[in-house]
């Protein structure tokens, strides 16, 4: 099959039809992304449903996780194959199926297996829902349709927990997956009638470098996953499989290299603008979603608000995340791409100043602000970036550039989100010991028993003073890890220089200048 051309590459569709594509594939997208977090909240009631374990009902995410990481790279040699229309379908028709045995599971090794599958059905609908939007809009309306689709990859996640919770509490937890069995039935059906032919590339299977990606993504997230119950490099479990991952990655390299059709293409990587683009994803995104969760224990835990008035706290968040999605999309058509990712940048790092200053007296106005300021800087940031990831890509390459830009960010959020935990935790242990240290009877005569007229004892005085000692230990944990997120977005301007400038006019097409 020829490379299809620019002209090629663009599907043109009524308004209508169109309009009901586009929902049929964001109904898609939102399904598998939400299915990231959504079950988190439900595992104390599979593992009791189940009959696992704490340490084995985790294995209900990680194999998820496991086979959305394995699987993401098949996406351009499967759509070649097959066609992307039907593989999408087929994809849809697969997650569906697989959701609801999750739901009637009665066993934990069901419950896994089938996670499994749905991992790996779901692994092909992001980044092909990105490369549908951006090839059935003609180029004027393609940062629109990015915009759109930013908008259910982001906000997503961030309902997950909140979702789950109700679906929990209110009716079962098998219901986190029978929620997804009529809407995605529906998306499958509508996909199968409506969905127009796409041109696609048949290519060889390049064995070797399928088994080294599995290899290398599948030990890095197993050691990501497990590192914290098992203590990460004190366990050797933990080196091993990072030991897999680093040697199948550095192998990976030269195969990517020197294969003459290698499964991810070589050239992707030899795009500046696209590279650029990966950059920024690993950064940007996890940055934002890590905050997400860090958040609301901090919310709930610390400043004592509860389970629902955590949620409404952190809406202003995704409202401002979801409006200014819209007004980076306006601002491309004025401004360089590299400026309104620049400006949402800044934005994102004066946020996180603003958090390096919470305490345990703030009241709520403090929260609300830095939630809006940093929303706003991410939908400036995340639309751009990625309308800039798949904009400077051929035909050929685009669905593989999408899978390519979707692992990194799911990638890079793992590995954000196992990091600023895993220093939570450690930094939680040593300002504990420094705050505790200072705490002796010169420093709180107030503390002593004579002091508080008898009516405590030294026993219940200890744990009142080792509690407060353990919050302000634990809030200085978050702080540290919000000045180390922050020098992390300091860290990621320079990456703008490697985007190429996109320039546009009011009513034009976009226009990216190599």
């Amino acid at each position: 099959m020829t490379e299809p051309t620019k002209d090629q590459a663009i599907v043109r569709l009524d308004p209508v039809p169109k309009a009901l594509a586009t929902a049929l594939i964001m109904a898609a997208t939102v399904l598998v992304v939400l299915d990231q977090t959504i079950a988190n909240v439900a595992l104390p009631h599979m593992q009791a449903a189940l009959g696992a374990t704490p340490d084995s009902i985790s294995w209900v995410l990680t194999s998820y996780i496991l086979a959305t990481a394995i699987a993401t790279p098949l996406t351009g040699w499967l759509a070649g194959r097959i066609g992307r229309n039907r593989l999408f379908g087929i994809a849809i028709a697969g997650f569906t199926m697989s959701s609801a045995i999750c739901g009637l599971s009665v066993s934990l090794p069901m419950m896994v297996a089938a996670r499994l599958t749905q991992g790996f059905f779901g692994a092909f609908l992001l980044p092909m829902s990105q490369s549908f939007l951006y090839d059935m809009n003609k180029p004027s309306e393609q940062m629109r349709a990015m915009t759109i689709w930013g908008m259910g990859v982001m906000i997503a996640p961030v309902i997950g927990p909140a979702l789950g919770g109700l679906l929990t509490e209110y009716l079962n937890w098998r219901w986190v997956f029978f929620i997804n069995v009529p809407i995605g039935a529906l998306a499958a059906i509508g996909i199968f009638a409506v969905m127009p032919k796409f041109p696609s590339t048949r290519r060889t299977f390049d064995h070797i470098g399928f088994i080294l990606i599995a290899l290398a993504l599948g030990g890095l997230q197993l050691a990501l996953d497990r590192g914290t119950q098992q203590d990460w490099l004190e366990s050797s479990e933990i080196i091993i499989e990072l030991g897999i991952s680093a040697g199948a990655f550095w192998m990976l390299i030269f195969h990517l290299r020197h294969h003459p059709h290698p499964l991810i293409p070589i050239q992707l990587f030899q795009n500046r603008t696209f590279a650029g683009a990966m950059l920024l994803a690993l950064v940007v995104a996890p940055v934002v979603i890590a905050g997400s969760a860090l958040l609301p224990p901090l919310i709930q835990v610390l400043l004592g608000y509860p389970v629902l008035d955590s949620g409404l706290l952190m809406m202003p968040r995704g409202i401002a995340m979801a409006i200014s999605m819209v007004i980076g999309g306006k601002l491309m058509q004025h401004f360089d791409g590299r400026v309104v990712i620049g400006l949402g940048l800044m934005l994102i790092i004066w946020s996180l100043w603003i958090q390096t200053g919470f305490s345990l007296q703030m009241d709520s106005r403090l929260l609300i602000w830095s939630g809006i300021v940093q929303g706003a800087g991410s939908g400036l940031a995340i639309t751009t970036i990625n309308f800039v990831s798949v904009s400077t890509l051929p035909p050929a390459l685009r669905t593989d550039g999408a899978a390519c830009y979707s692992l990194v960010r799911s990638l890079g959020s793992s590995l954000m989100i196992t990091f600023m935990t895993s220093m939570l935790a450690r930094n939680m242990q040593i300002n504990h010991a420094e705050v505790g240290s200072a705490l002796h009877a010169s420093s709180t005569p107030f503390l002593m028993p004579q002091m508080l007229g008898g009516s405590h004892s030294s026993d219940q005085i200890a744990a009142f003073a080792n509690a407060e000692v353990t919050r302000q230990a634990m809030m200085i944990a978050y702080i540290d890890d919000f000045w180390l997120m922050m020098w992390l977005g300091v860290a990621a301007i320079p990456i703008l220089f490697l985007l190429s400038p996109v320039r546009s006019r009011k009513g034009q097409p976009m226009e990216i200048m190599e």
